[in-house]
């Protein structure tokens, strides 16, 4: 299981989000790519990139500050925020992006997301975060009808072979991974060969340890943001947590 540090980008910063709230921001890095090099340099196997900006406007807005982290890492970058269209992907991907994520995209056009995971195979995700059980979109400002369970069994029929999972309801919080749904999530995704990469509430290790404690195969990652921001632990000790260390 891999730690991926958050790095979210709201005008050109380096941000974190409570709950997707954009009235609850709070800036902690001026550059991002700041943070990406503190990450790395803690041990950092893999970064996730989200373009706040983006996700708002549909189209990506940061590829500048992508491009600027891709440049000075030396790990696996992967990347969404308003990607919703092939040439966004492709936008995301000559940044320097390993992987692109697509979420409002998923729903809205499930024939796209098949062509997409025909070309660009495992470089292709899509984000199935829920509020209330249900899949979020729009930067989680709109609300569907599909649990994220059901549209990780719907997408991995069409060739998406990995998928992000945040109940929003914890995100930013540091209160605890909301665990409700999880199991159901996993389970969708083993059934059909995909993974999941957790996301939303670690604030301790022994968050990462109730995670890690599962024992979910098809739980590959888990995202952090705050906590790591807020020196709650290192990139380093979490990743040994994950690691059975």
């Amino acid at each position: 299981m891999i730690l991926y540090p958050a790095i979210d980008i709201r005008g050109g910063q380096a941000v974190r989000l409570v709950q997707g709230d954009y009235d609850r921001e709070t800036v902690f890095d001026a550059d991002p790519v700041e943070a990406a090099l503190r990450w790395v340099d803690q041990g950092a196997r893999a970064l996730h990139v989200v373009d706040l900006d983006g996700a708002r406007a549909g189209e990506p807005v940061n590829l500048d500050r992508l491009r600027q982290i891709c440049a000075v890492v030396e790990v696996p970058v992967q990347c969404g925020g308003g990607l919703r269209t092939a040439d966004h992907v492709d936008e995301a991907l000559e940044a320097g992006a390993e992987r692109a994520i697509l979420g409002t995209a998923a729903l809205a056009d499930p024939a796209l997301i098949e062509a997409l995971a025909l070309e660009h195979g495992e470089r292709i995700v899509v984000s199935a975060d829920a509020k209330a059980g249900r899949v979020a979109v729009e930067g989680w400002e709109r609300s569907t009808e599909i649990t994220s369970a059901k549209l990780i069994e719907d997408l991995a029929r069409r060739g998406v072979r990995s998928f992000v999972y945040t109940p929003v309801e914890v995100d930013g919080t540091l209160e605890g991974p909301g665990l409700d749904n999880v199991r159901e999530v996993a389970e969708a995704a083993a059934t059909t060969g995909a993974e999941v990469m957790y996301s939303g509430g670690v604030g301790t290790l022994d968050h990462l340890r109730q995670l890690a404690s599962l024992g979910l195969d098809s739980v590959t990652g888990v995202i952090v943001g705050r906590a790591l921001y807020e020196g709650r632990f290192t990139v380093a000790e979490g990743q040994a947590v994950l690691d059975g260390a």
